[in-house]
């Protein structure tokens, strides 16, 4: 397989337009975002002014991530990506684009991408799954300019990271679906336009009993009863749903009951397949994280010891300062094998798991090692430092927790 580092020029577009996003509506409101648990007035601001409704990072770059030569299927919004692939024998740019310009937006505050209007992790399954029509008419719900959700709800109270064993219940009622049961920790659940839903016809089918919904705001049935208090991210909404007797229009069924028959395991399908795109987004956050870490350890090095590179301290820190460097370079490039592949249209999901695994193992140690140099003042509640080591942790859990992860790539390993 063919390796090349050249980054296409809308990909670079992309990441210097979110870089300068980043910096300035972005890290100057981080700290006021954490205390007021919720995205800042100027970032919000920005978001309608540039035209982000549609919730990719992508259009940062002037267009967003489903532009006509980036593949069929390009997609963003917040943690949300691209399911994009081959096109005309060559490979889009959706995820790649998606890729680099989380980074960015991580670095100036990991919450940010998770802010971003738009259908967030509910794009990939509509794309990937979703009937035209059914793509059109809940995709068309976000527009440049206007600050909507959607969202994304597989997650149970006994079943996170092993989907498979979902228990929430749907079953056929004339034209309607009828969902009961919870869901947990929802971003953006509370003020979704609408949620993709995974629920079973019957636990003991396994997976191929899981079917996917598209479930709108004031649907019968459907509460969201607790937003979440969380150690980091607070400046992102994570909620509970819960679905007594909901009725779900026929219609809502993604990808209709074709997509079903013969035990095809449609719903369990979807749910991976979004994650083979998501999970190396979710990597690139927390290299985004790492990378602020880093340099707020490095320009503190810098300064501290402007006059004094001859003790031996100064040398240990160097030390320190370089393997945090190697360790976030090889989790990005890990990143961003995983979106090349998904753009090109090759199977990714080991490589996606190894982004995954990586960089939620490597943010911890980076951001852990910034607060031993910085010492007292990086944990400190007013230091940035701090924050980073707090919103750091949920990136080994989130979108399959690092053992899941290990789980994949070790099944993958012959097959």
């Amino acid at each position: 397989m063919a390796i090349d580092f050249d980054m296409p020029k809308k990909v670079r577009a992309a990441r210097d337009m979110a870089r300068m996003f980043a910096e300035t509506y972005v890290r100057p409101y981080a700290l006021e975002a954490d205390v007021l648990e919720g995205p800042h007035p100027k970032f919000v601001e920005a978001c309608k002014q540039f035209g982000l409704g549609t919730g990719s990072a992508g259009a940062l770059a002037g267009g967003g991530a489903g532009d006509a030569d980036q593949g069929p299927t390009g997609a963003g919004g917040g943690a949300g990506g691209g399911a994009g692939g081959e096109r005309s024998g060559r490979p889009g740019l959706a995820n790649r684009i998606m890729v680099v310009a989380s980074e960015e937006l991580a670095w100036g505050d990991a919450t940010a991408v998770l802010n971003l209007p738009g259908p967030g992790l509910g794009a990939p399954p509509v794309q990937l799954t979703g009937t035209p029509e059914q793509r059109r008419r809940f995709m068309s719900v976000f527009a440049p300019h206007e600050y909507k959700f959607g969202a994304y709800a597989l997650t149970e109270p006994g079943a996170g990271s092993d989907a498979k064993n979902i228990r929430m219940s749907c079953r056929k009622d004339g034209d309607h679906w009828v969902l009961d049961g919870t869901k947990i920790y929802i971003t953006n659940g509370r003020k979704a336009e609408w949620t993709v839903v995974f629920a079973t016809i019957d636990p003991a089918l396994g997976r191929a009993g899981q079917r996917a919904f598209v479930v709108e705001r004031g649907t019968p049935g459907f509460s969201v009863p607790k937003v979440e208090q969380k150690m980091g991210l607070k400046a992102s909404e994570t909620a509970e749903q819960v679905f007594e007797g909901c009725r779900v229009p026929a219609e809502n069924l993604l990808g209709g009951e074709a997509h079903y028959e013969a035990g095809d395991k449609g719903g369990f399908k979807t749910a991976m397949k979004t994650f083979d795109a998501t999970r190396p987004l979710v990597a690139v956050m927390a290299v985004g994280i790492a990378r602020a870490a880093y340099e707020l350890a490095r320009d503190w090095v810098r300064e501290a010891y402007a006059l004094g590179q001859h003790r031996p301290r100064y040398h240990r820190l160097v030390d320190t300062l370089a393997w945090m460097e190697r360790e976030i370079h090889a989790a990005r490039l890990l990143c961003w094998r995983a979106a090349w592949m998904l753009d090109a249209g090759l199977p990714n999901a080991k490589e996606s798991s190894m982004s995954k695994a990586y960089a939620g193992t490597m943010v911890q140690k980076v951001t852990a090692k910034a607060l031993e140099v910085l010492g007292p003042e990086g944990v400190l509640r007013d230091r940035l430092v701090e924050k980073l080591y707090r919103d750091q942790k949920v990136y080994d859990i989130f979108e399959g927790t690092g053992q899941i992860q290990r789980l994949v790539i070790s099944r993958r390993l012959f097959a």
